[in-house]
Formats: structure tokens, sequence, C-alpha cells
């Protein structure tokens, strides 16, 4: 018997369990989506079903030509790792799914120096079809090591964007650096995001690591952001965001919310382009 056969030899009692009945539908969803990438750069009519409703709201920013999205996968208590810091995986098949595509979508995926050191991520689309993006590593005082594999030479653009006078030491061929000021040796998300727009990257996921994403939400710098919940709980353990404290509930960060079941887990599609600051040519058409 066939390992294809076996995974599916008792479908209907497969499909009679929550693990069986998420990796159907998702078999079902993943059937039309090799032709959304170009059909979503295109900007022309809807997406297909269920694309359109997830992936419709990244086509164009409200505030600029510019897309900015934070993405994260968590527990159900929002936790994205324990306190060891393991985290592979807490997201199953759908969640990791989700984030491929998110790739397959943008022009630069973004993460931290931390997130690069430790997870070591390629950064590339390998569940689902659709072309890799720009790999951009965050680094302000030249730590990334060019043994890291989001340099590796792919024929995909790498850029590491460090303070001025701090590049990292041999890094391999090819490989673009983005001198801008830091502050504090931290490097301000609007310049980041202004760098990487004048190189032609408008639509930009910022995937991690927790810090990353806090510090471009802070900003106001994110016009959606992303969660995917994974139905566990921790317990204790890294929380997904950190951001400076409010007084009241009142004084919290609007975010609009639309929930998407995606197989065993859901999707929370937070709008905050309400306290999104201008980052590029302002859009005048809505």
């Amino acid at each position: 018997m066939t390992a294809e056969r076996e995974s599916g030899a008792d479908d209907l009692g497969a499909a009679a369990t929550p693990a069986g009945t998420a990796r159907r539908a998702e078999a079902e969803v993943s059937a039309s989506w090799p032709g959304v990438p170009a059909a979503f750069r295109r900007n022309e009519g809807d997406l297909p079903p269920p694309w359109q409703d997830i992936f419709g709201p990244l086509r164009c920013g409200r505030v600029d030509d510019l897309m900015l999205v934070g993405q994260c996968g968590q527990s159900i208590d929002a936790r994205i790792a324990t306190l060891s810091g393991h985290s592979h995986y807490i997201n199953g098949e759908a969640g990791l799914a989700h984030l491929h595509r998110l790739r397959a979508l943008v022009d630069a995926v973004v993460v931290g120096v931390g997130t690069a050191i430790a997870d070591d991520p390629q950064l590339t689309v390998r569940r689902v079809a659709g072309p890799n993006p720009a790999r951009v590593i965050i680094d302000p005082t030249g730590r990334l090591p060019a043994t890291a594999r989001a340099l590796i030479a792919d024929g995909t653009r790498r850029i590491v964007v460090t303070a001025a006078g701090a590049a990292p030491a041999h890094l391999p061929a090819g490989v673009e650096v983005v001198p801008i000021t830091a502050t504090d040796r931290q490097l301000a998300p609007p310049q980041v995001a202004a760098a990487l727009a004048a190189r032609g990257l408008r639509r930009i996921l910022v995937e991690g690591g927790a810090d990353t994403i806090s510090r471009f939400l802070a900003a106001g710098c994110l016009d959606r952001l992303h969660i995917m919940v994974a139905p566990i709980i921790l317990g204790s353990g890294r929380a997904s965001l950190s951001l400076p404290p409010v007084k009241r509930v009142a004084d919290a960060l609007p975010a609009p919310m639309r929930v998407h079941p995606l197989g065993a887990e859901v999707l929370l599609d937070c709008d905050l382009s309400a306290q999104r600051i201008l980052l590029g040519v302002a859009n005048t058409s809505t």
C-alpha cells in the first residue's frame, strides 16, 4: 500500500475527526491557489474564493501606496514560545501554509537579526505555489553571520538594513546593504519602510520576531496584522506582542477584526489603517 493510500485509507473515518476535516478543507482550498499570486499582483477583479476575503485587503493600502502586514503565530493565550524558547511549531499545517501564502504575495519579507540568528529561517515559499519575496534582515549592529540561510544565493534579492557604518563583515556577494541612521542602537521602523520602498518594495511582510513586529506596530507602520491562533494553550512563555502600557482600556489601540477559520486554526485579520502613519505617496482615491 502506498504512503498516499495509507494517509487516506480510511477517508470517512479521518473526515469525522477535527484533524481529518481540517486536512480535507485545506486540500480543497489549496486547489484554487496556484494562480492567485499572479492575479493578486495584476489587481484586476476579485480573487477566487476564499482568497478575496482573506487577501483582497492586502492589495492596496488605504493611507498611501505601501502595504505593510505584520504576521504572528500564537497559542490561544497569545504565546509564541515556551519559557525555554521552544516554538517549532506552535501552528499546524494550515497556519504554516498561510504564512507561505503571505510570503508569495509580498515584495519583501522582513525579520529582525535576533530571529535570523535564533531560528535561521529560509524565508522562502515552499509550502505553496508562488514566487519568493526579497529577504530583508534588520541588523542594527552587524551581528548577522554570513552563513545565515536567508543570505543563500538563490536568485532572490537579499537585503541587510543596518546602522550607518555597522554593516556585517564578509557578507556573501550580491547582498544589498542599506545603511540608515540609528538611534540608541535601534533602527526606526518608518526609516526602514521608507528605505525599502525607495528600492521598489511596496508590499512588505514583517514576519518576526515579536520585538520587531511590536516596534512596527507601536510606530504606526502596519496596515494589517495577521494573527494565526493555534488550538493550544501554553500557559506561560513569550508573548506575541509587547507594546507601551496604557492606563485605561479606553486608551487601547483599536483594531477592527475579521475572523477566518483555516483548518483547525483561526486567522484574526486586524485592520490597523486608522493608526497607520504616512510612509509613501498619499492615497487620495479612498
